[in-house]
């Protein structure tokens, strides 16, 4: 079930969506990828990733609603063997068939939640984000135009939801968290919305997609 958002002016274009759109403004697709590379990601004091890393991508839904943009996240299911139950973006680890990240970030999400690959717009790839668990992440970012017609897969999601594009680019809306694990301390930038708290891996990406945008 998706969160309802509530309406805002209709009629404008979007200023924070603007921006994305400027940010990556070359055309993704084979030829003319707009790709950022170098070093890994690795905000804060998170655990050094190990050295053999296996590929994942996920895609960063920017929805273009009139009332204004929204970012569209899962919640894990209760039952997954890992990271159950938190907020992530649709993805998942590439296959031998995926020609680049792109395609695994667009065959997760049809697999996941049911969005069909002919609604994404991919405006870009972000820098790579290796995880403590041993993942090196490729988020996509792609606008979609609804009206969405998506389905949790119940196997992997138990909830569709969207944050307004505007509450995520506001650096006043993250925290930081202290964490400790086996005697070792380190933090995680966290961001609730709701009834719904958003951490670690996704809260990262997110932030830094934020400090790309509006750089101190």
């Amino acid at each position: 079930m998706m969160d309802a958002i509530a309406p805002q002016a209709a009629g404008q274009p979007d200023p924070v969506l603007t921006r994305f759109r400027e940010r990556f403004s070359a055309a993704f697709g084979p030829g003319k990828p707009h790709v950022e590379t170098g070093d890994h990601m690795l905000d804060l004091q998170r655990p050094s990733p190990p050295e053999i890393l296996k590929p994942a991508a996920v895609l960063i839904p920017i929805i273009q609603h009139e009332f204004g943009a929204t970012v569209l996240l899962t919640q894990r299911t209760a039952t997954l063997s890992a990271h159950a139950g938190q907020i992530a973006f649709p993805g998942g680890r590439v296959d031998a068939s995926d020609a680049f990240s792109p395609l695994t970030a667009l065959r997760e999400a049809r697999e996941e939640i049911g969005l069909m690959s002919d609604q994404v717009q991919l405006l870009g790839s972000m820098h790579r984000y290796a995880t403590g668990s041993g993942y090196e992440i490729t988020p996509v970012v792609g606008v979609v135009q609804p009206p969405l017609s998506l389905s949790a897969n119940p196997d992997e999601v138990s909830a569709i939801f969207e944050v307004p594009l505007e509450f995520l680019m506001t650096g006043r809306n993250y925290q930081k968290l202290e964490l400790e694990r086996n005697g070792t301390k380190r933090q995680a930038y966290a961001i609730p919305y709701k009834t719904h708290y958003i951490w670690g891996v996704t809260a990262g990406i997110l932030k830094t997609l934020y400090e790309s945008l509006y750089p101190t």
